[in-house]
């Protein structure tokens, strides 16, 4: 995913992509992290299309 230097400017910056999984699960919107080539730190976003998914959050019986 190709950020434009605005936008990455704008993101908050994960140092690692466990970081950013984290947020993104505790998110109350579908995220996925990606790695930024701007800033070499993660991102996230809400487009999924076409994209690998999270880790799915083991379900409570």
């Amino acid at each position: 995913m190709k950020t434009r230097p605005a936008i990455c400017h704008r993101k908050r910056r994960y140092g690692s992509e466990a970081e950013a999984i984290a947020a993104a699960l505790r998110a109350r919107v579908t995220l996925r992290p990606y790695r930024c080539e701007l800033c070499r730190n993660y991102h996230l976003t809400s487009r999924t299309k076409g994209m690998r998914s999270l880790p799915r959050q083991p379900v409570a019986n």
